[in-house]
C-alpha cells in the first residue's frame, strides 16, 4: 500500500473514532411519552390534548405539554405528525415553565407555512434558520435535538438543519406546543449527555 493511501486510511479511521456531540458519554435513554399516559407532563393552556393510537394529539385551543423535569445537556428524540397549516414546536431549556414562549426558551419550530419562512420547520426561532427546507405535513417525522453547553444541533428526518451556539438558556424543562391545525407527538425519549 502506498504511503498516501496509508495516511488517508489512517486519517479516516482516526476521524471515525472521534467522539460525536452525543457520544458514548451519554446516559441511558428515558421514555417520557410512550403513548399510554401523560404522567410526567403538565398541561399549560387550553389545547385539547388527547391520547389515541400511541400518540398525543390536539386540534383546538392553544398551549403546551411541559415536562415536569428540567434538563441541561441532553439529546431528545421524538416523532411528530402535522397537517399542512399546523403550527407547533418543541421548546427546550425553558426559563419560565409557567409562561412558555419563543423568547424564554429555544423553540425548535414545526411550522411549514410560517409567514416569515426564515425560522420555518427545522429552525430555531430567533436564532438559526434551517439549512434545508423540509416539508413535514401529512407524514410522521423525526426530530433529534441535542443541547450540549452552548451548542444546539437539530436533525430533522436524518438531515442536520441547525448547528449553532448560544448561551441564553442553560437548562430547564421542555415543552411540546399546540398552536394550530392538527398536531401529534409520539415516542418522546431523552438522555443526559456530558
Amino acid at each position: 500500500m502506498n504511503r498516501s493511501l496509508t495516511r488517508a486510511l489512517g486519517l479516516a479511521l482516526a476521524i471515525a473514532a472521534l467522539p460525536t456531540l452525543a457520544s458514548a458519554q451519554g446516559g441511558e435513554w428515558t421514555t417520557l411519552f410512550d403513548g399510554s399516559s401523560l404522567d410526567g407532563w403538565r398541561v399549560l393552556g387550553d389545547a385539547n390534548w388527547a391520547l389515541a393510537d400511541a400518540a398525543v394529539s390536539a386540534n383546538s385551543g392553544g398551549g403546551f405539554l411541559v415536562s415536569e423535569q428540567s434538563y441541561g445537556d441532553f439529546e431528545l428524540r421524538l416523532e411528530y405528525w402535522v397537517e399542512e397549516p399546523a403550527n407547533s414546536g418543541v421548546f427546550i431549556r425553558c426559563a419560565d415553565p409557567q409562561n412558555v414562549n419563543d423568547r424564554n426558551c429555544y423553540e425548535v419550530n414545526i411550522f411549514d407555512t410560517r409567514p416569515d419562512q426564515t425560522y420555518r420547520t427545522g429552525g430555531i426561532v430567533h436564532l438559526a434558520a434551517p439549512s434545508s427546507v423540509i416539508s413535514s405535513a401529512g407524514h410522521w417525522n423525526s426530530y433529534e435535538i441535542t443541547a450540549q453547553g452552548s451548542r444546539l444541533v437539530v436533525v430533522l428526518n436524518g438531515t442536520q438543519t441547525v448547528d449553532t451556539t448560544d448561551e441564553q438558556f442553560a437548562s430547564g424543562p421542555f415543552a411540546l406546543q399546540y398552536g394550530a391545525g392538527t398536531v401529534r407527538f409520539r415516542n418522546v425519549r431523552i438522555r443526559s449527555i456530558n
